[in-house]
Formats: structure tokens, sequence, C-alpha cells
């Protein structure tokens, strides 16, 4: 069964009655970029094929209720008095309802299924927004096309920052409603722009292997946002890190900690270029090196990986994936190892085994493949 077929099953078994309509959107990995889009950076995210589906029918009497096999079901009373609200994933759903205020909106039953894993760092909140963004823009008759998603991925962020009380910047939102299938999305974070970058491993004998170390990451136990905060501080000070150009130009920044903070945006806004080069010259095996100075930096300059991150990307590494790093928010969740295609199977169990000799969870493993954005899907 399909997602969008379970979360359509599961609205008939709790609501009696078929939805209106069931909306698609993807999780994601990030190819490069990360924790840049708050300082106004480059990243390059793609859309993978895993999905978080809404089925949704309009109400007239000013109730939500909400379920879902899948994030545990949670259920809401009158519109602007939900009842037993406790900050799980319902709040993202209440969050993108007040931030998109829909014209006529008057309640909802919403049943939710999806197949991107949870707390792995590929954004399952994101595809729960945009998913039921998409599908209330539109019932609602609010735009779709490309500015209309532009305008509804600042409102699922809006969701996500004020209510739910995540400070994520952005990127995610923007690739799960903008993405395009066989493309990587060049965001730029200060305008909003996009280009769509053709990404084609495949007919390079290349893949890209997402790591699931099975060690949760959580956004909202204040770690997230003090890098956040010292990225702002930094800015602060010297203004707009994107125009600072080079690492040497830091040298102002006389806190240790904030020098390191900010020069891992300089040289993260470089990588994200050089990989956009390499895209565009269809040398794909070029990202190798670029993957690994990031994690480097992720690592070393930000401090946002973690035991099970490292031990994952040191051990793909030496059983020879081109590159490797963290993805993700960081402290848990995921991490991307290029490959030779013969060689992933080779990878994955070298990770797997690094995992068991350490004592770690046990991986689970995914192929990214770049795929399509948010879109009505039954």
């Amino acid at each position: 069964m399909t997602v969008a077929a379970a979360a359509a099953a599961g609205f008939t078994r709790a609501f009696g009655a078929a939805p209106e309509g069931v909306w698609c959107a993807p999780g994601r990995v990030n190819l490069i970029g990360e924790h840049v889009d708050y300082a106004g950076g480059l990243c390059l995210p793609l859309a993978l094929s895993q999905v978080t589906a809404a089925a949704v029918r309009r109400r007239d009497d000013g109730t939500l209720r909400l379920v879902s096999d899948g994030f545990g079901g949670v259920s809401f009373g009158r519109l602007g008095q939900p009842e037993g609200h406790t900050g799980g994933w319902g709040a993202y759903v209440v969050g993108v309802i007040g931030a998109l205020d829909p014209p006529g909106f008057a309640g909802a039953d919403i049943a939710i299924a999806s197949d991107v894993p949870i707390g792995a760092g590929l954004s399952s909140s994101a595809a729960l927004e945009a998913a039921v963004a998409l599908a209330l823009a539109e019932l609602s008759g609010l735009p779709v096309d490309d500015p209309g998603r532009a305008a509804l991925a600042a409102a699922c962020m809006r969701a996500e920052n004020d209510y739910v009380g995540v400070p994520t910047g952005g990127m995610d939102q923007q690739i799960a409603l903008r993405g395009r299938a066989g493309h990587a999305l060049l965001l730029d974070c200060a305008t909003g722009e996009v280009e769509h970058v053709p990404i084609d491993l495949e007919s390079h004998g290349l893949a890209l292997l997402v790591v699931d170390t099975d060690a949760p990451h959580r956004l909202v136990d204040g770690q997230y946002g003090q890098r956040r905060r010292d990225v702002e501080e930094a800015t602060r000070r010297l203004g707009s890190l994107r125009d600072v150009g080079t690492v040497a130009a830091l040298g102002a920044l006389t806190d240790p900690v904030l020098r390191r903070r900010a020069g891992h945006v300089v040289t993260e806004i470089a990588r994200v270029r050089a990989a956009v080069a390499a895209l565009r010259d269809d040398a794909p095996e070029r990202l190798g090196p670029i993957l690994d100075a990031a994690h480097r930096s992720l690592r070393d300059d930000f401090e946002v990986s973690s035991v099970e991150l490292d031990s994952a990307v040191d051990a793909a590494r030496a059983a020879g994936a081109l590159g490797a790093r963290m993805v993700g928010g960081g402290f848990g969740g995921s991490a991307i190892a290029l490959c030779r295609a013969t060689d992933v199977d080779a990878v994955a169990q070298a990770v797997t085994v690094a995992a068991r000799e350490r004592d770690l969870p046990r991986p689970k493993f995914l192929r990214a493949t770049a795929s399509a954005g948010a879109r009505r899907c039954a």
C-alpha cells in the first residue's frame, strides 16, 4: 500500500467517509549547505522519494480532527481551543493553519501517513507541514504555482518558528514544496531565489546512501537555537557572513567560538558553490572531497556532530565512499555517503559493523533519489 493509500484508508477508518483528496510532500536530504540558511547563505537540498501524505476533508462547524498511524493519534477540538494539545506532531498542523489562515477555513478532518523516517534529520516535520499547506491552499483557492509555493513555504516556516518553537531557517520547507525530480534545488536563502540544478549520479555509476543512525536528533533542546544565536551574533559584529568572503577576514572576531561558527558558515557557502559547479560540469565525483570537508567543519567548527554520526562517516570513508558527512541539524540523525553503486552494500555493512563494535544503535539505510516536491497524489 502506498503512503497516499494508507492516509486515505486511515481517513476512512477514523471519519467514516472518503477525503476530498490526498496531498503528499517529501522528506529531504541536503547535499551541501548546512546551518547557513538562517545566515542568508546558499544550500543545495534534494527532495526524497519518501513522503508524508495528508488526507483532508473540509468541515464547516469550526472543528479540527487529526489522526495518524505513523506519528501517533492526536485529536483536536474546536479551532483556537485545541483539546489535549501537548506540542506533538499536531502542533505542526495547527501552526500551518494559523500561519496560512486559508480564506473561508472553518475546520477539517485530516489523516496523516508517512514513510519519511522520524527523528532522522530528513525533515519529516517540513514534509508534514508542506502536505497540509498544499492541501489547504488548493481547497481554499490559494495560488499553488511557484510563487505561491514560495509563499506556502514561508507560512510553514512561520508555523515551525513561531508555533512549534523550532528556529529553522526555511530550507526544509522550500525543498518540500519546490523540489523537482532529477534536480537539486539551489536555494539563495537571502533572496528566496531558486535554481533547479540537474543531478545525475546513476549514469556515472554513483549512488547517494543515506545512513539513519537511529540516534534521534532533537532541535528543541536548545543546542540548535544556540548555534543560530552564535551565527546571529557573529553577523551583528561583522555584517553578512556571506559577504565576508574569506576565513582570514574573521580575525576581527575575538571570541574563538564565534570565529569557529562563522568560519563554518563562510566555508560552507563556498562548498555549495563548488558543488554546484561540479554538477553543472556533470562531474558528480568531485562532490566527494566537498562532503568530507563539510563534515570536518560541522564536527570541529560548528560542533553539531555526534559519536553516531562520526562513526558512520568514518566507516563509510574507510569502506571506499568517495565522501561522507552528517546532514540535517545535527546532534544525531543521519549522514550521507557518496559511493560507487557497486560499493553501496559494502559501505552499508562497514557502517553497521562499526556501530555494533561501538555499542551504538543499528543504523538503517536508504538511497536518496532526487524526487518531486509536494503534489496532489490522490
